[in-house]
């Protein structure tokens, strides 16, 4: 019995976990889509669902950002892409062929 209710509690636990988890992403979305154009809203959803993690770092730069006063008015589709860019620039590895 013990037993029974302790998992329970895990069960339980780990429910509201994961519902805090999904508030925490709607009000990050809710920020976002308030502080976007709609076009730039869109390609944020294409990325999230393309690569969450980097929609992760993304949307926390983005609020911090709007935390910052660093966003005027709405942010346009072309300024997301430069920070999309910035977020996954790498440098162009080189390959070299030597000819013997």
């Amino acid at each position: 019995m013990p037993e029974e209710q302790e998992e329970q509690n895990k069960a339980r636990k780990a429910i509201e976990k994961r519902i805090r988890a999904m508030q925490v992403e709607q009000q990050k979305r809710g920020i976002a889509q308030k502080f976007m154009e709609p076009d730039a809203y869109e390609r944020l959803m294409n990325v999230r669902v393309a690569n969450y993690q980097l929609y992760s770092q993304l949307v926390d730069l983005i609020i911090a950002m709007v935390q910052q006063n660093r966003i005027q008015g709405k942010m346009t589709d072309v300024q997301l892409r430069d920070l999309l860019s910035r977020l996954t620039y790498r440098p162009d590895s080189k390959i070299e062929f030597k000819h013997k």
